[in-house]
């Protein structure tokens, strides 16, 4: 199961009370690291630069007060970008009919990369995955790392969905 990130019960109640949810938390680089803080409107709305900034000084407020990361570090507040990861099951279910990358800790059916199509999750929290022909059902909490693929579907479908966006 994805591992939540040693700051995220600090930032994400300030993330949500701004309108937006947290995507992935992730610390990058080990000389003077990056806190990568990946959000999205709860609207699901276009998110802006103007967005981004206002998450990062807010967030800002809050780690500097509590200093809960030791020596100096980067803080970086993006979009997830349209190949995105997926961190909830509820992604799973939103991104159900594209493709993904999936990682497993444990071996399902023999194998721990999965590459193919979201079909869906199910009530007992298992993903259901098709790859080469097969159906695969993977449990969520055996996921390590998953992510959507650029595909011109997913680019076509994120178009539909915001207009305002020229290519």
């Amino acid at each position: 199961m994805m591992k939540e990130h040693p700051v995220q019960k600090i930032v994400e109640p300030v993330v949500d009370g701004l309108g937006y949810e947290i995507v992935r938390i992730a610390t990058i680089g080990s000389q003077r690291p990056t806190l990568q803080i990946m959000i999205e409107r709860k609207d699901r709305g276009s998110l802006t630069v103007d967005d981004c900034a206002a998450v990062s000084r807010a967030v800002s407020e809050v780690l500097d007060e509590k200093d809960p990361i030791e020596g100096e570090y980067s803080l970086e507040v993006s979009s997830p970008g349209l190949d995105r990861p997926l961190t909830k099951e509820e992604h799973f279910e939103r991104f159900s009919g594209y493709e993904a990358k999936i990682e497993t800790d444990t071996e399902v059916e023999g194998r721990k990369r999965f590459k193919g199509k979201i079909t869906g999750i199910d009530p007992m929290k298992n993903i259901h995955f098709e790859m080469e022909g097969k159906n695969y059902e993977i449990p969520f909490a055996a996921v390590s790392k998953a992510k959507l693929i650029l595909t011109d579907e997913l680019l076509n479908s994120y178009v539909e969905e915001n207009p305002e966006i020229e290519l």
